[in-house]
C-alpha cells in the first residue's frame, strides 16, 4: 500500500485548482455590461432602475419621484427610491393606455403626459401613487398622425408648457403651420401658440440657467447619405425664429427638393452641428454641485443612435461646452460611450434622456436595455 502523503499532495492540488476555478466563475458572473462604458476620470455609472420596458423621457417630482415615459408601450411609470440609496425600490405603473406617451413634465404637484395628439394631467400625483387618479384631458387639438408624433414636453421659466410638433414625414412642406414647430400653451391648454418654426423633430430641450432662453436638439433629415445633413443643437432666445427645415439643413446645406424656395440666410443656423443621423434626444444644462466646476451651466445630451447609416453612429452621451457669453459653443465631445461596439457595428443600449438629481448625479434612460443609469462623480 502507498503511503498516505502520496495521496495528500494531489488532493491538495485539486482543491487549490477547484478554488481557483470557483474564483474565476464568480468573477465572470459579476461582470456587468456597465464595465463597457467609458467615462472621464472620477465618474462612475450604476443602475438606478432596471426592467423598465422602453424607458424614455424623464421628469423629477418635488418629493424625489422619478417619472419615466415610454414610446411604444403606452405606459408611464413612477420610480421611487424609498431609502435614498440611489437604487429604485418601487416601480409603479401610472398609465397603460395612452398612445405614444413619450412626454412627461412635472408642474406644481401635477404630472403632465403627452400622447400623439393630446396632453393629460394626473393631479397631486406624488401624494397618490398608491391610488392613481384618473387622467384629466388638457387638450386633444394636436395633429393625429404617427410620423414624428411622439412628444418631449417641459414647462419653461414662463410657466408655459412647451410641446413640439414634428414634421409628418422625412422631408416635406405642410400647409398646416403647426407642423415642424415648437409650440407653447398655458397649463390648462389655453392660448396655444407657435414659439419656433422650421424644427424638423425636437425630442429634447432645456432653458439656460442664467439667460433662461430655450435650447433644443433637432434630428436631421434622412436619405442624403451617411454624412449629411448634420443633426443640430439650436438656441431660440426669441419667439418666431425659423431654424431652416425643410429648406436648409445645418449651416448651409440646401435641401435637394425644397432648398430653392428659401435661402439658408433666411433662417437661424445651429449653435452646433452634430454628427449625421446620431439622433440627439434629451438634453439638460448641468447645474449641480457634484460634477467638476467645468460642467456648470454646460449641456449634457443623449445621442440615441443612427438607424439607417451604413456604419452606426451615436449611441452615447455628449457634452457641449459654451463660451462665457452663454450662446457660443466651444467644444462638442463625448461624455459617456460604450453602448456601441464599433468593431462589430452593433449596440446593446440606446441613451434617450438625461435628468439631474438633487444630489447632482445624472440619470440616463435607455429604451433598448430597458434601464435607467445613474452617473455620479467622486474626485
Amino acid at each position: 500500500m502507498k503511503p498516505l502523503f502520496y495521496w495528500i499532495i494531489p488532493l491538495l492540488l485539486l482543491l487549490s485548482l477547484a478554488s481557483s476555478c470557483q474564483d474565476q466563475v464568480k468573477e465572470a458572473s459579476t461582470t456587468s455590461p456597465l464595465d463597457k462604458i467609458k467615462l472621464p476620470d472620477g465618474f462612475k455609472i450604476d443602475y438606478f432602475a432596471q426592467d423598465i420596458d422602453n424607458a424614455r423621457s424623464l421628469a423629477l417630482g418635488a418629493q424625489g419621484t422619478v417619472f419615466v415615459s415610454t414610446r411604444s408601450k403606452k405606459k408611464v411609470y413612477a420610480v421611487v427610491d424609498e431609502n435614498q440609496d440611489y437604487v429604485a425600490d418601487k416601480i409603479i405603473t401610472l398609465i397603460d393606455n395612452i398612445e405614444m406617451p413619450n412626454g412627461v413634465a412635472f408642474y406644481q404637484g401635477d404630472l403632465y403626459v403627452a400622447g400623439i395628439n393630446s396632453i393629460w394631467k394626473l393631479e397631486d400625483i406624488e401624494n397618490n401613487l398608491d391610488n392613481v387618479p384618473e387622467p384629466i384631458l388638457i387638450t386633444d387639438q394636436f395633429p393625429n398622425q404617427n410620423h414624428h408624433a411622439w412628444k418631449f414636453i417641459r414647462f419653461g421659466p414662463d410657466g408655459k408648457l412647451y410641446v413640439p410638433v414634428g414634421a409628418p414625414c422625412n422631408v416635406c412642406k405642410e400647409e398646416d403651420p403647426i407642423y415642424s414647430t415648437i409650440t407653447r400653451m398655458n397649463p390648462d391648454g389655453s392660448d396655444l401658440e407657435i414659439y419656433a418654426h422650421g424644427v424638423r423633430n425636437s425630442v429634447g430641450f432645456d432653458w439656460h440657467p442664467v439667460t433662461e432662453t430655450l435650447w433644443f436638439t433637432d434630428n436631421g433629415r434622412d436619405m442624403m447619405g451617411d454624412d449629411i445633413p448634420p443633426c443640430e443643437i439650436n438656441h431660440a432666445p426669441n419667439k418666431d425664429m425659423h431654424f431652416g427645415f425643410p429648406f436648409c439643413h445645418g449651416n448651409e446645406i440646401k435641401d435637394p427638393e425644397f432648398g430653392d424656395q428659401q435661402p439658408c440666410s433666411a433662417s437661424t443656423p445651429p449653435v452646433q452641428e452634430l454628427g449625421a443621423h446620431v439622433a440627439p434626444l434629451g438634453m439638460r444644462f448641468y447645474t449641480g454641485n457634484m460634477f467638476p466646476s467645468s460642467y456648470q451651466n454646460q449641456i449634457i445630451f443623449a445621442e440615441h443612435g443612427s438607424w439607417n447609416r451604413s456604419k452606426k453612429s451615436g449611441y452615447r452621451v455628449m457634452r457641449l461646452t459654451l463660451e462665457a457669453d452663454h450662446q457660443t459653443a466651444i467644444s462638442y465631445e463625448v461624455f459617456a460611450e460604450g453602448w456601441l461596439d464599433v468593431a462589430e457595428d452593433d449596440y446593446w443600449g440606446r441613451p434617450v434622456d438625461v435628468l439631474q438629481m438633487p444630489d447632482g448625479s445624472l440619470l440616463v434612460s435607455d429604451d433598448f436595455a430597458d434601464v435607467i443609469y445613474r452617473i455620479s462623480y467622486e474626485p
